[in-house]
C-alpha cells in the first residue's frame, strides 16, 4: 500500500516537475518548508510563549513574536533565492558508452543577485554560488548500455539565510539522449602485422605534419632528429582516400551488440584516416560522407540500431 502510494507521489512529481530546454522557476515551482535546525526553532517559540503566558511576562512574549517574525522573514528569503531564476539544461543528443556524457546547466537571472543555492545529481551535492547574470556548471555522467538514456533528475535547494527554511524544486529532463556503443579496437590485435616492412613495399609519395590520431610508427624519425619538425611519412595506398561501406550484414562477429561495436570502431578509424564511409544496417542506411556531422549521424543511427 505504501510503495502503491509513494510510486504514484513520485510520477505525480515527475509529471508537475518536468522541463524542456529552459524553465523559469514560478511560484508554482518551488516549495518551502522548514529545514532541519526549524525544527528545533519551532520549539523554542512555543517554551518561550508557554513561559510568557503561564508567567505573564510581557518581555517573555515580545521575545516570542520576535523569533517568530525572523521565522517568517526567513520564508520570504529563502523562497526568493529561488523564485525568478531561469535554469537551462543543455544536453547532447548523442553520446557513447564509457565516453564523459556531459550536461551543462545554465543558470540565468535578469537582475545581478547574489544567490546560494546547492544542487543534488546522482547522489551529488554541488555548492553554487551564484552572483552574475549567466552562470554554468558541467556534470559528467559515464553511460555504460547503448541505446536510449534517461537523464536522471535534479533537485535544487536553498536554506539561506538562517538554515531554518529549505526552498527546493525538481527538474525532470525531457530531452533524448542515445548512447552509442564502444568502439572496438579492431587493430589491437593486428597491429603488430603492420611493420615497416609492409610499409615498404608501397611507394613513398610525400611528408606531410603529425596530426592527433596519426600513428607513431609512420613518423619520419631522421627528419625529427635533424630537427626539421614532426612529419609522418605518407605512402601511396595511404594518401588516396577510399570509400568505405561498413556494411551489418559483412561484420565478422557473432552478437548484435558485438557487431554494432565493432562497425562503430571501423566508424572512427575512416575518421582519422579522411576515408569516406556509408553505414549499412539491416533496416536503415546511411549514405557516404566523412567529417563531424557524418560521425554524429552515425553514432545516432548505431545507438538507434
Amino acid at each position: 500500500m505504501q510503495k502503491g502510494v509513494k510510486q504514484q507521489l513520485q510520477q505525480w512529481i515527475a509529471k508537475r516537475f518536468q522541463v524542456e530546454g529552459s524553465k523559469v522557476l514560478l511560484q508554482k515551482d518551488v516549495l518551502v518548508f522548514i529545514y532541519k535546525q526549524g525544527f528545533l526553532y519551532l520549539v523554542l517559540i512555543v517554551i518561550t510563549f508557554i513561559a510568557g503566558i503561564n508567567y505573564a511576562n510581557n518581555l517573555i512574549l515580545g521575545f516570542c513574536f520576535l523569533i517568530s517574525a525572523i521565522l517568517c522573514i526567513s520564508f520570504y528569503l529563502t523562497f526568493k533565492q529561488l523564485h525568478g531564476l531561469e535554469i537551462e539544461l543543455v544536453a547532447p543528443e548523442v553520446g557513447q558508452v564509457s565516453q564523459p556524457l556531459i550536461l551543462k546547466i545554465l543558470f540565468k537571472q535578469s537582475v545581478q543577485t547574489v544567490r546560494y543555492l546547492r544542487l543534488v545529481w546522482q547522489e551529488q551535492e554541488h555548492f553554487l554560488y551564484l552572483d552574475q547574470t549567466q552562470q554554468s556548471l558541467e556534470l559528467a555522467v559515464l553511460p555504460e548500455q547503448r541505446g536510449r538514456y534517461e537523464l536522471d533528475a535534479l533537485k535544487v535547494y536553498a536554506t539561506y539565510p538562517l538554515g531554518l527554511v529549505r526552498a527546493w524544486t525538481y527538474l525532470y529532463p525531457k530531452q533524448k539522449v542515445w548512447i552509442a556503443p564502444k568502439a572496438y579496437d579492431w587493430q589491437k590485435e593486428h597491429k603488430n602485422k603492420l611493420t615497416s616492412a609492409q610499409d615498404s613495399l608501397d611507394e613513398f609519395k610525400e611528408l606531410r605534419g603529425f596530426q592527433q590520431g596519426d600513428s607513431y610508427q609512420n613518423v619520419a624519425w631522421k627528419q625529427v632528429a635533424r630537427g626539421q619538425g614532426f612529419f609522418i611519412k605518407m605512402f601511396e595506398a595511404q594518401a588516396n582516400h577510399q570509400h568505405v561501406e561498413i556494411d551489418y550484414q559483412q561484420i565478422p562477429a557473432l552478437g548484435h551488440e558485438e557487431k554494432l561495436s565493432f562497425m562503430m570502431g571501423l566508424i572512427e578509424q575512416c575518421e582519422q584516416l579522411g576515408d569516406g564511409y556509408a553505414v549499412i544496417l539491416p533496416h536503415a542506411r546511411l549514405e557516404s560522407g566523412q567529417g563531424q556531422t557524418q560521425l554524429m549521424k552515425a553514432r545516432l543511427l548505431l545507438a538507434q540500431a
